[in-house]
């Protein structure tokens, strides 16, 4: 319907947040299910950000705009698509590590996870390692993703995984670890499952991670 794909380049070019809430009630006035809005509406919009992001294309701030238009669309539909019985496709705690203030990186991260249909808890910055794993637990997360921006903090990384395996869920959750100084060989060292380069990146493999999961 041409709604959904006014609401999806809406998206695209990074429109107010009120003028993808005013979509998003034009379509449920017209008597689509708040899963046809989601589904064709917003994330088919956040897909293409999300391709253009990792292609260089388009940069972060441009990404924040359209991610902020998406959670003012999203943020109307959660009731709607609660009664309808539709559930997010996984659910995934993010947070900066402890003695770490830094969150874009981590907020990018977050809002392109929400824009692949996945439910996010965002912990904030300065997280220590034991409430990453109860977060999982109390939310039954199948992936818990760790930001890092200093050399000095990275370490918490590590501490984290500890802490997975001390509470006994290591098992049931995948770690992902990011952020500036933070590479795939730091990844293994510590035994944390998934390192991505980048937000874009991260979604997918996130994705990709809970299908693997079943």
């Amino acid at each position: 319907m041409e709604i959904l794909n006014q609401i999806s380049e809406a998206i695209i070019k990074q429109s107010k947040p009120d003028v993808v809430r005013g979509l998003v009630k034009e379509a449920l006035d017209a008597g689509l299910t708040a899963q046809q809005v989601l589904m064709d509406g917003l994330l088919a919009g956040m897909a293409v950000i999300g391709e253009r992001f990792k292609n260089n294309e388009i940069y972060v701030p441009q990404v924040l705009v359209s991610a902020r238009g998406m959670k003012a669309g999203s943020e109307m539909l959660k009731p709607l698509l609660a009664s309808e019985g539709v559930k997010a496709s996984g659910r995934v705690v993010i947070g900066t590590v402890k003695g770490d203030l830094h969150d874009i990186g981590k907020n990018l991260v977050s809002m392109m996870m929400e824009g692949k249909g996945l439910e996010v808890v965002d912990l904030g910055t300065d997280v220590p390692p034991e409430k990453f794993i109860q977060a999982a637990i109390d939310n039954n997360a199948q992936i818990i993703c760790c930001s890092a921006l200093l050399t000095t903090t990275m370490s918490e990384m590590k501490h984290v995984v500890e802490k997975a395996v001390e509470m006994g869920v290591r098992d049931r959750v995948t770690i992902m670890v990011g952020g500036a100084p933070v590479n795939e060989n730091f990844c293994k060292s510590i035994g944390a499952d998934i390192y991505t380069p980048d937000a874009a990146s991260a979604s997918d493999a996130a994705v990709a991670a809970i299908k693997a999961r079943g």
